[in-house]
């Protein structure tokens, strides 16, 4: 039992005294799905102290005759909705899962409906500019970054402190608890996955099945942590520029990609790419590298990625505009309207330190001779985002994860976020207690992308059945429009 843990409770959980269950009611939103909140410690090392409310949602089994139990998802971002996936997006799960399980989910502590964190939007438009060039610019990012973490602790109230995704983790068992499972049956997406690691960590016995999907690897320092996600977002841009070269389709096809996106980032760089989403306004470098082609890569829409970069190659701003896309698009907000900032549960969950401008500038130069195509991945922005907030308590370290059966690890090779290169070296961190099952395509989540992987996780989950190890799943060749995953 964890250290300063309350007694436990039927099922084994730590819980406060007198927890009560969930009272469920139809959803506001949906009638056909059930929506319940549930009383968890704001601080779970004072379990008998504060708490506030966690909201779920809950689909019941469509075959209650052929129920296995229930199956809680993990919502990933940070600041995903799991229970807007319940709600409005249960077509995520398939038709065989929704007929064996309940299906339940959350939005965790800082999230959602659940004490969300909220902060000054008037403060997050006044973000400094997104690539630091001397020690000025670091110091004012330290100061800028301090000044909004006051804010929204603020706001937000006693929650601010604690959502991290250890604490969530206490709050994924008393959900299992009170949902009268006697071990969690789990599926993680993303973000999800690092809570399922944790829970797996500090409950390895209450594990029934889990499913780490686009894998998260909590291991890493500093600098394998940008250089990890550098290359896992060059590696699919590569894909993309080989998906082009051999897809007639392909609005670049017949031409050098990568020249015609190197000349795209030159003038970028000149203020001269027009931001489709803000005529007055231009596209940075830093806007193209490390936001516009990765979020294109996640789905993938190759072919949407290469009519945008064909249309921007030879478009013109309409009007001069100031590049700097931190700048919000419309009028000037009043300092009393509030904002989500989920990166505050980020700064809490990784400890990855930067000493001053001449440490920033050599992980950056280091970036750009890994990613030659995409040299700002998006965890450069989440890195500055927690430069001089509170030092976090979490240094990195290899999983300890020794449950009863193995986890179920499930990445595409060419994940843009979530690379595979943090999925082979999560599986090699939980040897027997792990298999990864390998999506030889593109994107990021990938469960529906195919039957083969969206059943192999469905027997697992259903019948415990564990794949053998090296199993993979054929490409699925992108299309524009794919299912929700």
């Amino acid at each position: 039992m964890l250290a300063g843990a309350g007694a436990p409770g039927a099922s084994g959980a730590a819980l406060p005294p007198d927890a009560p269950g969930v009272d469920w009611s139809p959803c506001a939103e949906d009638a056909t799905a059930r929506c319940g909140t549930l009383s968890v410690p704001i601080d779970w090392d004072q379990p008998a102290g504060p708490t506030f409310e966690l909201a779920l949602a809950r689909r019941t089994a469509t075959d209650p005759a052929a129920r296995v139990g229930t199956l809680v998802f993990g919502p990933g971002g940070p600041g995903d909705s799991g229970v807007s996936r319940v709600v409005e997006g249960i077509n995520r799960f398939s038709p065989e899962l929704r007929r064996r399980f309940d299906i339940v989910s959350f939005d965790p502590r800082g999230v959602g409906r659940s004490s969300p964190v909220r902060c000054s939007t008037d403060l997050l438009a006044q973000r400094p500019a997104p690539v630091l060039t001397s020690q000025a610019d670091f110091d004012a990012t330290v100061a800028y970054n301090r000044r909004l973490w006051a804010d929204c602790r603020a706001r937000t109230g006693p929650v601010f402190a604690h959502a991290d995704t250890r604490g969530m983790a206490r709050d994924l068992d008393a959900i299992r608890a009170a949902l009268g499972e006697a071990k969690l049956t789990y599926h993680g997406s993303s973000y999800g996955t690092l809570l399922g690691e944790r829970y797996a960590e500090l409950f390895p016995h209450r594990v029934r099945a889990m499913v780490l999907e686009s894998v998260m690897d909590p291991s890493l320092d500093t600098r394998d942590f940008l250089n990890t996600q550098t290359a896992a977002a060059q590696d699919s841009f590569d894909a993309f520029v080989a998906w082009c070269d051999r897809t007639e389709s392909c609005a670049l096809h017949g031409r050098d990609v990568r020249a015609v996106w190197a000349e795209l980032l030159d003038r970028a760089g000149r203020g001269e790419v027009p931001d489709p989403k803000n005529p007055s306004a231009t596209l940075t470098p830093y806007a193209l590298s490390g936001f516009l082609a990765p979020r294109a890569l996640y789905d993938p829409d190759y072919a949407g990625l290469a009519r945008t970069i064909s249309t921007l190659s030879t478009a013109t701003p309409d009007e001069a505009g100031e590049a700097d896309e931190a700048k919000p698009n419309g009028p000037a907000t009043s300092a009393t309207q509030t904002s989500s900032n989920y990166l505050a549960i980020f700064c809490q969950d990784w400890h990855l330190p930067i000493r001053d401008y001449r440490e920033y500038a050599a992980r950056v130069r280091e970036m750009a001779r890994i990613g030659t195509d995409l040299p700002y991945p998006q965890a450069l922005a989440a890195l500055e985002s927690c430069l001089g907030t509170p030092r976090v308590d979490n240094p990195p370290q290899r999983l300890q994860i020794r449950t009863d059966r193995p986890l179920l690890l499930l990445n595409s090779v060419h994940d843009p976020a979530a690379g595979y290169n943090w999925a082979t070296n999560v599986a090699q961190q939980l040897g027997r207690h792990g298999v990864l099952l390998s999506y030889e395509g593109a994107g990021h989540g990938v469960y529906n992308v195919s039957p083969c992987t969206r059943d192999t996780i469905d027997r697992y989950l259903t019948s415990l059945v564990v794949p053998a190890s090296g199993t993979s799943c054929p490409a699925v060749e992108p299309s524009p429009a794919r299912t929700a995953r």
